[in-house]
C-alpha cells in the first residue's frame, strides 16, 4: 500500500481529504459546492475514482454503490467516509 496514508485521522483530516477529492474528480464549478453527485454529472467512472482515490489516500473503503444509491453531496460523502472510518465529527 501507499506510504502517504495519514498517521491519524481526525474528522478535518477526513473532511479536507474528501474535499480535496470530491472537487478535483468532479471538477465542481464556482457557485455549485452544495451540488449532489448527479448534479455535477457523475457517473460511474467518476464514482470509481472517487471511492478508488478515497481508499488510496485514507485507507478507508466506501462502496462505489452508495453513491449512486444516496446521490450525495460532498458534506454527505464526508460524513459517509467518516462512519467508514468510524470518526465523529464531534472528536
Amino acid at each position: 500500500m501507499t506510504g502517504n496514508l495519514p498517521t491519524e485521522l481526525s474528522f478535518s483530516a477526513i473532511e479536507e481529504k474528501v474535499t480535496e477529492i470530491w472537487k478535483h474528480v468532479l471538477d465542481v464549478p464556482n457557485g455549485m459546492e452544495d451540488a449532489t453527485f448527479f448534479d455535477l454529472e457523475g457517473e460511474s467512472i467518476s464514482a470509481v475514482r472517487l471511492v478508488s482515490r478515497i481508499e488510496e489516500q485514507l485507507g478507508i473503503s466506501v462502496d462505489v454503490g452508495d453513491i449512486f444509491e444516496e446521490d450525495p453531496n460532498l458534506e454527505a460523502l464526508i460524513r459517509r467516509v467518516a462512519a467508514k472510518a468510524e470518526i465523529s465529527s464531534l472528536a
